[in-house]
């Protein structure tokens, strides 16, 4: 998949999902899975899990787009409802995120592995914004901050349609994804539905093995 460039783009109007500049972004369809029942980490889960259905959101459109210093994510995908805001621990958001690979080693279907992190932009729909988070491994993920990752949804018609966005470069000795204009990477999407009790490991996702992800370069004249 491409991430264009759109030189001279907002920060601020590419958050809304609905703004001229995705028009022309194209996007890709995404067929999402459920991740194993036998990769969660407790026996409790797995046991509450067993013959239920993971991975609700079986779809997601994808479209991505950068100006060189910002790389933006728009993902799109059917819900029957906005999900809820949780009055309890029984009750989930649904959420979103994009995986990038922190090292070109790092594999994702383990969420990463010591030493090889997998760097996640994280936003869900309660309203507490998106996360900056890394993981080096199964049950490893942390969350860096809460500012590096901008986050904003909106829910209509019964379809989701989500930007998550952040710098390409980001100066912090944490082992996050550090990307340039002009090269490729890896990346991954995830998808929970909380109607569905989908949180934490229990969710959709785009697959075992990184999708290619070939950012633009920037032309010579608009640097």
């Amino acid at each position: 998949m491409r991430a264009h460039h759109v030189p001279s783009a907002e920060l601020e109007v590419l958050l809304d999902p609905d703004a001229t500049a995705w028009k022309s972004a194209g996007g890709e369809e995404l067929k999402l899975e459920g991740t194993p029942l036998g990769m969660q980490l407790t026996a409790h889960i797995r046991a509450a899990w067993a013959g239920r259905k993971i991975g609700s959101v079986e779809q997601v459109s994808v479209a991505a787009v950068h100006d060189g210093q910002v790389l933006a994510f728009r993902l799109e995908w059917s819900a029957a409802n906005g999900g809820v805001e949780p009055s309890d621990n029984h009750e989930f958001p649904d959420g979103a995120a994009v995986v990038l690979p922190s090292s070109p080693e790092a594999p994702i279907i383990t969420m990463g592995a010591p030493g090889v992190a997998v760097n996640a932009w994280y936003w869900r729909a309660d309203g507490e914004g998106a996360r900056h988070v890394v993981a080096e491994g199964l049950g490893s993920s942390r969350t860096l901050d809460v500012e590096l990752v901008r986050g904003r949804g909106a829910w209509k018609d019964g379809r989701w349609r989500v930007v998550i966005a952040r710098a390409l470069r980001v100066d912090t000795p944490e082992p996050i994804a550090q990307l340039e204009p002009g090269t490729e990477t890896g990346f991954g999407v995830a998808v929970w539905d909380g109607t569905q009790g989908e949180r934490a490991g229990i969710k959709a996702f785009s697959g075992p093995l990184w999708l290619e992800l070939q950012l633009d370069a920037v032309p010579e004249t608009t640097r």
